[in-house]
């Protein structure tokens, strides 16, 4: 049916960029983590809040990217990715980074869709183990 396929395909899409996202900062952790804290020096968030979201960010993302491109867990992948998501649009907000706010408002609402749309999670890892 058209609406697997098309599930199955936004949910590729949306879990390659978490993926990639996380993928490439893996090996530069700690340069990430640098820049991020100095793109939040002027915040008002303390360094103590995030330095540690600076590391967790980018294995968070590359798991779930990981788990969405497999079907592995969708629903709660989903959920997680829009926490995680949501952290980011308050950093944003944050450090006052605007032109950043479309695309995250645009993984945000993806994320929500293929919540929304679920039942049609045909091509899944998920659907295997049942």
């Amino acid at each position: 049916m058209n609406y697997n396929i098309a599930y199955l395909l936004l949910r590729l899409g949306v879990g390659l960029s978490f993926f990639g996202h996380g993928l490439v900062r893996l090996p530069k952790l700690s340069g990430f983590s640098a820049w991020m804290l100095k793109s939040f020096e002027h915040s008002m968030l303390p360094a103590s809040l995030v330095a540690p979201f600076s590391y967790a960010l980018p294995i968070a993302e590359f798991i779930i990217g990981l788990l969405l491109i497999l079907g592995l867990f969708t629903r709660l992948s989903l959920i997680a990715g829009c926490i995680v998501t949501l952290a980011l649009i308050f950093g944003t907000t944050m450090i006052e980074n605007w032109d950043a706010l479309p695309s995250q408002f645009i993984h945000l609402g993806l994320l929500e869709v293929l919540l929304i749309f679920i039942q049609y999670n045909a091509w899944a890892v998920d659907k295997m183990r049942k």
